[in-house]
């Protein structure tokens, strides 16, 4: 395990108040998306819409990372350069799903537990030849009276540490994501509870596995009440968010990227904003949103050459908006401009 190099990774994936951008909808996933504005989804297609987002101009002073799909780390641009090595060139680094999605976990209430150990080793190595940096795995949990169970807890943080080790003797940088979904009416202070409670586990098995902490990301949910719950301000979704990342994020961890979960691009916005408010933070607070970055993109496209141009535009200051509000800088004044 090259130490200094994931440690480094990690750090300009987080440097320079710069997010990530994930782009590793699987295909079943962006199927749906390109639905929503009456695209077939083809090879061809997908392949189009990747290359408008990663040949947007000017991106590279605001995005540091790329996580591509299995399908998109294997195509090409319109010029036949590799994906991975234009990102490389731009100085964008490409990163790669490595789960499989999730299963039921049996004896459970219908939780789940993410695939994809099998055969790990073999696939970080074919990504690492094809130019990824690092890697991203998802682990799902949900809030209700019965759960998260200690069942699914132990087996989704156990998996989360196995997948991370694996990345770091491949020398790519695992970015550990523990989701718990918005799905129900819990508030915000079971939602605090229940994000402790997966953080502290997460942790404790990343540190019995012997996991690098300094060349990890963590891409956590952000504290907030379910879909089907009142609506909370922004500034008790941030409040709390730090107060839990505070009591379960060792300070080594160099950064933390939320994933957006749900939330408009606006809202996103402006709870990582909230959030960098706070004074003396022990890690960079940033973002790896897909949807959030996205939305706006796909709604100007709407498959169309002719509509490129402005939605590369809309990418551009989505990414551009983000970065300032890693910086504290962002106000929503800057949403009409």
């Amino acid at each position: 395990m090259n130490q200094a190099h994931l440690s480094e990774i990690a750090l300009r994936l987080v440097s320079d108040n710069k997010g990530i951008l994930a782009a590793d909808e699987s295909t079943k996933t962006i199927e749906k998306r390109f639905a929503t504005i009456e695209l077939a989804s083809t090879d061809e297609s997908r392949r189009l819409y990747r290359e408008l987002l990663f040949t947007t101009p000017e991106i590279e002073q605001y995005i540091s990372g790329i996580i591509l799909f299995d399908e998109t780390i294997k195509q090409n641009t319109t010029d036949g350069k590799s994906f991975p090595q234009y990102l490389h060139e731009r100085g964008i680094l490409p990163g790669i799903k490595v789960d499989l999605g999730t299963t039921a976990l049996p004896e459970t209430n219908s939780e789940k537990i993410t695939l994809g150990l099998d055969g790990l080793q073999t696939r970080l190595h074919e990504y690492k030849q094809k130019g990824a940096e690092f890697a991203k795995w998802r682990a799902v949990y949900t809030i209700s009276p019965q759960t998260p169970s200690e069942f699914a807890l132990s087996e989704n943080s156990r998996v989360l540490a196995e997948y991370a080790l694996m990345c770091q003797h491949a020398e790519i940088v695992p970015i550990v994501e523990p989701e718990i979904l918005m799905d129900g009416g819990h508030n915000v202070a079971r939602s605090r509870e229940v994000t402790t409670l997966v953080l502290t586990r997460v942790f404790e098995e990343l540190n019995k596995h012997g996991v690098y902490l300094p060349g990890i990301l963590l891409k956590p949910n952000m504290v907030m009440g379910g879909i089907d719950s009142t609506e909370e301000s922004s500034a008790l979704v941030a409040s709390a968010t730090v107060e839990v990342l505070k009591a379960t994020v060792p300070s080594e961890v160099p950064g933390i990227v939320f994933l957006s979960g749900g939330q408009t691009p606006e809202q996103s916005t402006l709870h990582l904003y909230e959030m960098n408010k706070f004074p003396d933070l022990p890690w960079k607070l940033s973002f790896s949103y897909g949807r959030a970055l996205q939305e706006p993109v796909l709604s100007t496209w709407k498959g169309s050459v002719e509509n490129v141009e402005l939605a590369q535009q809309a990418f551009l200051k989505r990414a551009r908006l983000n970065s300032l509000a890693s910086k504290g800088e962002y106000t929503t004044e800057l949403e009409q401009s």
